[in-house]
């Protein structure tokens, strides 16, 4: 047999079979684009001036993998719908005479065909569409791009490679394919349905299960620290739970639906149910991936959105002045009365030098330790706090505030005696009338505090581990008695700690620089006291670093919204096709006894309508319950909008609902074109 037949043979079929072969060489070639664009940005040149670029690089070099991962497992569960119909052909053929090595040879050529315009199509689009991702990237950054064009080669090398080695995996499954079946089988894959629904009670209770306890670990935690921990445990549990209950539960569906005689019995429905009745277990699976897509479109834009468009939010939660001066020392000297109003006087100096005035001026000490709260009695012994992370909840980090800092700051007049206390708790309660500090002394607690300096609101949810403030009557007279223990035992620290924050009237290039000149002021001071660490952040400083970062989170959102876009459409797309031509028969036969066009269109619905939108509903409602979770994790960069997160799940949503209601009525048309008898390509 000539070589050259293979290839025509391949063309050929390729070009019968177009509403196949299309969707899938675009989808590739969008992969090939799309890793190729990433790869691209996280390479470019200009990110090594922009401020915050090392920062972006990361961002995206993490998308290449994402895309790389992504497009390996989805190309192969494409590839699937493909090799479907493509049995048929191949049992034909190899009744007619040709070898299953014949076979191997019109495959390779299909794949070399489709992969070839795959590779140059996406390539070329990568190469025309990178400087527009370049400039839509800088412009999300508040960067300006050169307009200069050029091909990364680095970019393009890798693509071909890591593409070439997908095709190759592809033929090799493929081939793999072929050789373990006969012509029989071969000739009627594509009509090989399932067994009679059985409903698998026992995987749909487990699916229950699993999905509860996602639900409640979702709800439950109040930690963002352990938010971030747990996030990706509930994420396999709802991905396990979804495919569990899709699978048992559109059979235990159908069930229902053939049980109930009067939706049953009518010729709107009864093709609908009976048709997908024998399909059940691969028509759940496809319909629990589209709901777990849906979903990870539905997080990745509210999660990615929320960060950039409240950007600046967060960067006010997390630098509340303008410039924001800490200290952290290892004596408690260095927070004496004397000792602190020298560094201030200091500071007054080098801000009046640079013609500044401080203004909303917060200046006060904290001493800090980690303890763990059980019963009125504060164990500060490390060892046994670090033995019983069993009780996490009740380990928490305690500073001690004085009383005239408290009312300095606040403007209040709180008046406290001797050996008393006003409490204020961050994610944790204090019900006890008073507190034993490791045995040192005992405080009442006289006042619950519903406000404390720099926490309002939210913003006291940003700290990792729960937290408690003790506002004294004199600071060191706690700190001392705690600080011989501390020195005895070695088994924990004390951190004095000194905040001096303020705003001024400057502009954003004027702050910067009178935070360098604190910055080299404390920098000096600092080489005479070798206890104490000194830190200067401004949020003008940090701006473009804090947009750099959100904002190449966002437009990486972007790119793989629209990745798992590409794939829930052609989930879709394909599984319509699919069950349209398993469907057509069923549908022939019907209108040889009567059912008329318009019927054939009501049945469609009837069918669209009971699946099609269960994955959407499922998303949003999925979506809900991790809608505490994506809250907490958003708190670990410091957003604290709550209105903003419901306004853009809200939009999110409506538009993602709006795209979904597109796909059906594309999809829904297809699927009855090949029903109604419009298409019978083979």
């Amino acid at each position: 047999m000539k070589l050259s037949l293979y290839p025509r043979l391949a063309a050929g079929s390729i070009r019968k079979n177009g509403r196949f072969y299309l969707p899938y060489i675009l989808t590739c070639s969008g992969m090939v684009m799309m890793f190729y664009i990433i790869h691209y940005l996280a390479a470019m040149p200009t990110l090594n001036s922009v401020s915050g670029g090392d920062v972006v690089k990361g961002c995206l070099g993490m998308g290449t993998y994402i895309v790389a991962l992504f497009a390996l497992l989805f190309l192969f569960y494409t590839n699937s719908f493909l090799m479907r119909r493509r049995k048929k052909e191949f049992g034909l053929y190899n009744i007619l005479g040709m070898s299953k090595g014949n076979l191997s040879l019109v495959f390779l050529s299909e794949t070399i065909m489709v992969g070839t315009v795959s590779l140059l199509t996406g390539l070329i689009g990568g190469i025309a569409l990178s400087k527009l991702a370049e400039l839509v990237m800088t412009r999300m950054l508040f960067d300006e791009s050169s307009y200069d064009f050029y091909v990364n080669t680095e970019a393009l090398r890798d693509s071909l490679l890591f593409f070439v080695l997908i095709f190759a995996l592809i033929f090799l499954n493929g081939l793999r394919q072929i050789h373990q079946s006969n012509a029989v089988s071969l000739l009627h894959s594509e009509n090989a349905g399932e067994q009679p629904p059985r409903a698998n009670y026992l995987l749909g209770f487990g699916g229950f299960l699993v999905l509860a306890a996602a639900y409640y670990i979702a709800v439950s935690i109040e930690s963002p620290l352990s938010a971030l921990s747990w996030f990706f445990i509930a994420v396999g549990m709802v991905i396990v739970a979804t495919y569990a209950l899709f699978i048992s539960g559109s059979v235990v569906l159908c069930r229902i639906l053939q049980k109930n005689k009067r939706y049953y019995y009518k010729k709107n429905h009864f093709v609908a149910v009976s048709s997908m009745a024998y399909r059940m277990k691969r028509n759940g699976a496809g319909l629990a991936s589209v709901c777990i897509l849906s979903t990870m479109v539905l997080v990745m834009m509210v999660g990615s959105s929320c960060l950039y468009f409240g950007a600046e939010d967060s960067l006010k939660s997390m630098y509340p002045k303008d410039i924001n001066l800490s200290m952290r020392s290892e004596s408690i000297d260095d927070v004496q009365t004397d000792a602190i109003a020298g560094l201030e006087a200091q500071m007054a100096d080098v801000i009046a030098s640079h013609h500044a005035e401080s203004k909303n001026l917060e200046s006060y000490c904290t001493i800090a330790l980690t303890g763990m709260l059980n019963n009125g009695f504060l164990e500060t012994d490390s060892s046994t706090v670090n033995g019983i992370l069993e009780s996490y909840s009740n380990v928490c980090q305690v500073y001690f505030l004085s009383l005239a800092d408290y009312n300095r700051c606040m403007g209040t007049h709180e008046t406290l005696q001797p050996g008393q206390a006003m409490i204020y708790c961050i994610r944790t309660t204090y019900e006890e009338k008073t507190l034993d500090v490791s045995g040192c002394y005992t405080l009442d607690i006289v006042r619950h505090l519903d406000h404390m300096i720099r926490y309002e609101d939210e913003a006291a949810y940003m700290d990792i581990v729960p937290s408690i403030y003790l506002v004294v009557p004199d600071l060191l007279a706690v700190a001392e008695p705690l600080n011989k223990l501390a020195t005895f035992s070695g088994k924990f620290t004390l951190r004095p700690i000194w905040n001096y924050s303020f705003d001024t009237d400057l502009s954003e290039e004027e702050q910067i620089t009178l935070n360098k000149a604190l910055r080299d002021k404390l920098a000096a001071i600092n080489a005479d006291n070798e206890t104490a660490d000194y830190a200067v952040e401004s949020r003008a400083a940090n701006r473009a670093d804090f947009y750099s970062t959100y904002g190449s989170l966002f437009f990486l959102g972007i790119l793989l919204t629209i990745v798992f876009l590409f794939a829930t459409v052609l989930i879709l797309y394909y599984k319509q096709i699919t069950e349209g031509y398993e469907d057509a028969s069923r549908f022939e036969i019907m209108q040889k006894v009567g059912m008329t066009k318009t019927d054939i269109r009501k049945s469609v619905n009837s069918q669209m309508l009971t699946v099609f939108f269960l994955p959407l509903v499922t998303a949003v409602v999925h979506l809900g319950f991790a809608f505490p979770l994506v809250r907490k994790l958003l708190l670990l960069f410091h957003l604290t909008n709550l209105t903003l997160l419901l306004t853009v799940t809200a939009i999110t949503v409506l538009i993602f609902a709006i795209f979904y209601g597109l796909v059906y009525s594309i999809t829904a048309r297809t699927y009855y074109t090949i029903v109604a008898g419009g298409d019978t390509a083979a």
